[in-house]
């Protein structure tokens, strides 16, 4: 077994699915059985503009978005959340 799988418990390689054969894109250097998850990544969802992104909760797009706010974001939460109780 190689170096790099002694230390590591898990590891991650791209591949692709077509016609019932997986194809890695990396050379896994071990000759003992290994077991493997296999997920499978759906392109569509992927490219889907209404999922939720890591720059959806930047904070430089927050502080874009209340830029012309006047007043304190903190007491206008508070205060919305207490109307909906």
């Amino acid at each position: 077994m190689s170096k790099y799988l002694q230390k590591m418990n898990m590891i991650a390689v791209i591949g692709t699915y077509k016609d019932g054969i997986i194809r890695l894109e990396k050379k896994i250097d071990t000759k003992k059985t290994l077991k493997v998850i296999v997920t499978f990544l759906d392109e569509e969802l992927q490219n889907d503009s209404t999922r939720l992104t890591t720059n959806d909760f930047s904070f430089r797009h927050s502080r874009q978005k209340t830029k012309r706010f006047k007043g304190n974001l903190s007491d206008s939460v508070i205060e919305d959340r207490r109307i909906e109780l």
